[in-house]
């Protein structure tokens, strides 16, 4: 038998939980950070301390993202997250725990998606705590930075796009409508802990799936492969499809190297 075809006996079983990372994203013109199927990031991510603890930083990532979330925006379900939400609806599929923040699993029909690292469709105050969709904050930024604009770089799957500091000292930043505080993305920089609740949510998904299934995930960070080890500490098996090697072969029943969409619609 097959890995493919394994897999595929494995799926009609249902009880299936995806953990889906940035190569899912690719064919929907998101760049991975890393592997055959995407650029490797340029520049050094935000960290949690340096938005919070610098205006100039915080201006560097606005006007960085306020370039990068174009592609975001822009950006349309591709044949893979199209699968996913088929099988999701054919009742094979329980639940999604997605790495990405660009909504496109949601965008393609799928329901019970689990954003660990948050969305970058929406932003919230550091003061307040009022969440707003990010479509009215790129209005206030365009409305206050008029004329502002520069050749964009290849965007990041965070969203952020590469800029040299002297492009963005000009850029102005602007605060919450309701309390005057400070805006932040909506999702998980580094240095910041995702939630406690979601973590525990996705553990007890992982270990009560009838298989965890990985999705163009190196698994190179813990966020995502503390799921495919717990997965396997409960002998729930693993099975992978990425482009490339992962950090959690190991752990897998089977793996399968091949571009997602394709793959994932055939199954």
């Amino acid at each position: 038998m097959s890995a493919f075809e394994l897999l595929a006996d494995l799926v009609e079983d249902g009880g299936v939980v995806v953990l889906s990372g940035a190569g899912i994203s690719t064919e929907s013109g998101i760049p991975d950070y890393r592997g055959p199927s995407g650029r490797r990031r340029t520049g050094t991510p935000m960290t949690y301390q340096d938005f919070t603890g610098s205006a100039a930083a915080r201006r560097r990532y606005w006007a960085r993202s306020h370039l990068g979330w174009r592609t975001i925006a822009r950006a349309r379900p591709n044949p893979g997250h199209e699968a996913v939400a088929r099988l999701q609806r054919r009742g094979l599929v329980s639940a999604v725990i997605t790495q990405n923040v660009d909504g496109l699993h949601q965008a393609a029909g799928a329901t019970e998606v689990i954003e660990l690292h948050g969305s970058l469709h929406r932003v919230t105050c550091l003061s307040c705590g009022e969440r707003t969709p990010r479509e009215r904050l790129d209005e206030r930024l365009g409305a206050a930075n008029p004329g502002w604009e520069t050749e964009q770089a290849h965007a990041n799957p965070d969203g952020d796009a590469a800029l040299d500091d002297d492009l963005v000292d000009g850029f102005t930043v602007v605060a919450c409508e309701r309390c005057d505080g400070l805006l932040k993305p909506d999702v998980v920089f580094f240095g910041e802990n995702v939630p406690p609740p979601r973590v525990a949510e996705c553990y007890e998904l992982s270990e009560r799936a009838g298989l965890l299934l990985v999705l163009g995930s190196s698994l190179t960070v813990l966020s995502g492969y503390r799921f495919v080890r717990h997965a396997a500490r409960h002998a729930v098996p693993v099975a992978i499809i990425n482009q490339g090697p992962t950090r959690g072969d190991e752990h897998a029943l089977l793996t399968i190297d091949a571009p997602l969409g394709t793959t994932l619609t055939k199954l």
